[in-house]
């Protein structure tokens, strides 16, 4: 028997039916070792030596693997084919061979880019050692992220506030946040004025923007306000006399080629763009596909690898697409010899295959039975790139007109395109970020010169420019890749590490920056510019890309990083004071005692206080967008129940709240929206009843009226039943695609659940 070793239990089961009853197959469950979770798991001062630990929650996974080993006649591992799964497969290795479990027994690394038999079958035949390189270019990336982790974050806590943490490419992306809000803040808007005619031909209507007036060429800000756009008008009604002539026609013909086929960057940017997938979500549905979905067959892997940087396609996936081409669509729509695309990555090498269907055969809507509607939609995203990478250019004819008013000196402009030919956009289309709108494809009446076109009137309109967008998920991952900022495998975790940290938030699927991610990042361009330098950033990640090639040793390469970075920890640690990163100097005195004001940030965000606090507690709020807040909405008709005060609308932390307008005198607060009475008794206190509130991520719980003094709560809606199996007072109504709605019991220790007739609308009357 021949054990195999993998990283997650899908996989072995998709990968076990294609070898056979002479190997077994088991998973580590991911990483089986790292870092000492404390100070001097990097030994700087000894050749930067590691010291690792098992993971705790996977030492079932490892015992279950040695005791197989045991009776095994080899050992392949066969973790994913990166960097992480060479260095998983490292760990592994060394936890066996430190228990004397490897001795007479061959080890093989094996990798494979698909699971399918095929690439399993090769892949075994072809086994390979262990490539210390990768294996070094891992240790020293992990090495980096814990040094600089271990000292900043701890700075952090001591010069900002605790809890706080800084990293090595989270910080670089948290900047380029930063720096965007602050150019919209910055931002002054600019008006400008367009001039519209609209036109008919035979019936047909259309419209042109003026190009030209009195022989000067219109640009965005040649009118600038609505006095000069009526003159214009004016002059060009009376210099038209209700007719405008065609002056010149252009007609081209351009070629648009298709996109190549997803890397992980591109892959995270469309599904986001087409689907509204967050880059976890699209990795997670991603590694789902490419481990093995149960389509009838058994499990079957769908895709190929989906960490990767190359855009190339191996030979049979081109022949066999440009096969199902000439099928489906005709040999007329794919190019002569297969399309070849070249990786924009300076140091592509995470794997040799750009993402693909497995096999293009298996359509889409074949499938559509066997996934879920997110694994379909990310298949089908997949399979028509793939598709679309091999087939014909599309053909557009596109035509621009300009028409006189009176004489050449007053032109309007219209264009319009046709698809002449649509090569492969009849299969897909790549999405664009923030896009003004798409190639104008109206398409005109026939124009010729000296064509008399009736005058229906001349439109003018206000305009004025706008700040540049906050990055979304897709634009902020394709910044990260032009920067060079972390890798394809790492875009994921950066966006949800600045999330959980609350140093951004989402707003209408934009992010915005926290006071506390504004503070954090202004501490870190004052005392680490260095080390948040975008530039500085990519070359270290090109540095690593070096030591995993064998061109570069990866321990000079810490020694270089560490020294410098250390003397400025020490630096900042002696001389920099804690009011100097939280307090931002404002040209203003304190109306109450005369101090100086400065921009401060407290529990609940910035604000503007004076620096002799606490001699003196004077205030102003702050709003999100960084200016002064206006005065305080006042609740009407009401007074603090506690000290008669007025009552305020406020902002917290976690969004608006009314409070009293004495704080910090009298502390009383209360919901702005005052949670829902489901009438369900509580079942652990019996004294008061489940009320619907929602959490600070805006998801909806069920918590008793009596908190804090009960804390019993529940995620699902309640029901005043007791459970028929262990009697606990209440039941709870909860819905899942697989399962639709039941009638669960809360208790952990019970599993009682059944189909509730009711469905939906039983969870509606629930919820009230």
């Amino acid at each position: 028997m021949k054990l195999v070793v993998v990283e997650s239990p899908a996989k072995g089961k998709t990968i076990k039916k294609y070898l056979g009853e002479d190997f077994e197959v088991l998973a580590s469950y991911g990483h089986v070792r790292d870092l000492v979770p404390k100070e001097g798991a990097v030994d700087t001062e000894h050749g930067f030596r590691m010291k690792y630990q098992l993971i705790e929650r996977n030492d079932r996974h490892v015992q279950a693997i040695a005791r197989r080993l045991k009776s095994a006649e080899a050992l392949y591992l066969a973790t994913d084919p990166d960097r992480e799964g060479e260095a998983i497969s490292w760990h592994l290795y060394e936890l066996l061979r430190q228990r004397g479990l490897l001795k007479d027994k061959p080890v093989y690394r094996v990798v494979f880019h698909e699971i399918t038999r095929r690439a399993i079958q090769e892949a075994i035949a072809h086994p390979r050692e262990l490539s210390q390189d990768l294996i070094d270019a891992q240790q020293a990336r992990r090495a980096l992220d814990y040094l600089v982790g271990f000292n900043l974050s701890p700075l952090l806590w001591k010069k900002v506030r605790r809890g706080l943490s800084a990293g090595r490419v989270q910080s670089p992306a948290l900047r380029l946040i930063v720096e965007r809000e602050e150019e919209i803040e910055r931002f002054v808007p600019r008006e400008y004025w367009t001039l519209e005619a609209d036109v008919r031909k035979q019936e047909r209507t259309f419209s042109a923007r003026l190009s030209r007036f009195q022989g000067e060429k219109i640009e965005q800000f040649s009118i600038t306000d609505g006095e000069r756009a009526q003159q214009v008008e004016q002059a060009l009604l009376e210099a038209a006399q209700g007719h405008l002539r065609v002056a010149r026609v252009e007609r081209k013909q351009r070629r648009r080629n298709p996109a190549p086929p997803f890397i992980t960057s591109t892959l995270q940017q469309e599904a986001a763009r087409k689907l509204g997938f967050t880059a976890q979500r699209t990795m997670r549905l991603a590694q789902q596909l490419y481990e093995g979905v149960d389509i009838g067959e058994g499990a079957v892997g769908l895709i190929s690898y989906m960490r990767t940087d190359s855009v190339n396609l191996a030979q049979e996936a081109v022949a066999e697409i440009r096969g199902y081409i000439a099928e489906r669509y005709g040999a007329d729509q794919m190019p002569p010899k297969p399309r070849l695309y070249k990786t924009k990555a300076k140091n592509a090498q995470e794997a040799h295959e750009a993402i693909r269907p497995t096999s293009i055969l298996r359509t889409p809507e074949a499938l559509r039975g066997h996934l879920n509607k997110d694994q379909f939609r990310l298949y089908q995203l997949i399979w028509k790139r793939a598709l679309a990478c091999q087939m014909i250019h599309a053909t557009i004819d596109t035509v621009a007109v300009d028409l006189a008013a009176g004489s050449e000196a007053n032109l309007f402009r219209a264009t319009g395109s046709v698809i002449a030919k649509p090569g492969f956009m009849q299969v897909y289309q790549e999405g664009r970020d923030d896009a003004k709108g798409e190639d104008d494809e109206r398409i005109l009446p026939p124009l010729e010169v000296g064509d008399l076109l009736d005058l229906l009137g001349i439109r003018t309109d206000q305009h004025f420019t706008e700040p540049p967008p906050r990055y979304s998920e897709a634009s902020l991952i394709k910044a990260l890749e032009e920067f060079g900022i972390g890798r394809p495998s790492t875009y994921a975790s950066i966006i949800s590490t600045l999330q959980d940290r609350e140093y951004v938030t989402l707003d209408k699927k934009r992010f915005r920056p926290t006071d506390v991610g504004r503070v954090v990042n202004r501490f870190l361009t004052s005392y680490f510019t260095r080390y948040v330098d975008y530039g500085f950033t990519a070359a270290l990640e090109d540095e690593l890309d070096a030591v995993s090639r064998g061109e570069e040793a990866w321990v000079p390469l810490l020694e270089r990083f560490w020294r410098p970075f250390k003397d400025k920890v020490d630096h900042t640690q002696e001389n920099v004071k804690r009011s100097d990163v939280t307090q931002e100097a404002i040209d203003e005195k304190c109306p109450k005692c005369g101090g100086d004001l400065a921009i401060r940030l407290g529990r609940h965000g910035r604000f503007i206080g004076c620096t002799r606090y606490p001699e003196c507690d004077y205030t102003r709020d702050l709003g999100d967008d960084g200016r002064e807040r206006a005065a305080p909405e006042i609740v009407e008709g009401r007074a603090c129940p506690e000290c008669a005060a007025p009552l305020h609308v406020k902002q917290g932390r976690y969004g608006k709240f009314i409070g009293c307008s004495a704080y910090p005198k009298c502390r009383y607060i209360e919901p702005l929206e005052k949670p829902e009475d489901t009438g369900v008794p509580c079942p652990k206190c019996h004294q008061g009843t489940l009320m619907k509130r929602k959490s600070r991520r805006g998801k909806v719980f069920y918590s008793c009226s009596t908190y804090p003094e009960c804390d019993y709560a529940v995620w699902n809606p309640p029901l005043d039943e007791p459970c028929p199996r262990c009697g606990w007072p209440i039941l709870t109504l909860r819905t899942t695609k697989k399962r639709g709605t039941e009638r669960v019991c809360p208790q952990k220790e019970c599993s009682f659940a059944e189909p509730c007739e009711e469905g939906l609308a039983g969870m509606e009357k629930a919820q009230g």
